[in-house]
């Protein structure tokens, strides 16, 4: 947990975009692992099978009745010491603009963006977490990418208008 804790809650928060259900799945994922270290056959790195459960209880989470509600969600910035509060102030303001962006972008893109992104994972990994060919992958990282860079040029239209 203390090696990989974070990351699983963070891909967990980013996949359902709720605090308390990204808390419920880390529980989850480390009391399995707990229960189940024994099926852990050393074909991928332990971090990967870690995202690789927290993926999937997630997308189990996220396919229950209730989950189809529409709900609230508030946006994540990671918490860096900087020099100044004007500092702070700009870098989480970013942050929050991008981690809005990310969030809105569908599951499927929104993920491996992430996997990619935040835990640099190769397209290989992401393929073989996700159960994808390599190529669905690329393209799906390919739109992700495509999707950011238009969701900002969109804001910064529109900040500028």
């Amino acid at each position: 947990m203390n090696d990989y804790g974070q990351d699983v809650w963070n891909l967990a928060f980013v996949l359902t975009r709720r605090h308390e259900l990204a808390d419920d799945i880390t529980q989850d994922v480390f009391l399995n692992v707990y229960q189940n270290i024994t099926r852990f056959r050393g074909h991928s790195s332990m971090k990967t099978w870690l995202l690789s459960i927290t993926r999937n209880r997630s997308i189990n989470v996220l396919r229950a009745a209730f989950m189809r509600k529409v709900t609230l969600m508030d946006i994540v910035a990671p918490k860096t010491p900087v020099p100044s509060a004007e500092h702070t102030a700009m870098e989480h303001a970013l942050s929050e603009e991008i981690w809005a962006a990310v969030l809105k972008l569908p599951l499927k893109l929104r993920e491996v963006l992430v996997l990619h992104a935040k835990y640099e994972l190769s397209t290989k990994e992401i393929s073989e977490l996700l159960e994808l060919p390599e190529g669905t992958v690329k393209s799906r990282l390919s739109r992700a990418r495509s999707k950011m860079n238009t969701e900002w040029k969109e804001a910064k239209h529109i900040e500028g208008t």
